[in-house]
């Protein structure tokens, strides 16, 4: 239920959000990436879960821009 619920959030959100979400996301992942290239990180799961959030954002920004 909570996945659905933050999965129905970031439709809501405007393009500018979204866009300004996705640049957050993308310096995430590569702060992540670069850690974990230095220095394994404790739980690696959260390169995937960045990069899929990614992701699930680009897609809302398609979509958006289809329907405009």
């Amino acid at each position: 239920m909570a996945k659905k619920a933050a999965k129905e959030s970031l439709h809501e959100l405007s393009v500018a959000e979204l866009e300004a979400r996705l640049l957050e996301s993308q310096e995430k992942s590569f702060r992540l990436k670069f850690q974990h290239a230095s220095n394994p990180l404790k739980n690696p799961m959260e390169i995937r879960t960045a990069r899929r959030e990614i992701a699930k954002i680009r897609t809302i920004l398609h979509q958006k821009e289809k329907v405009a």
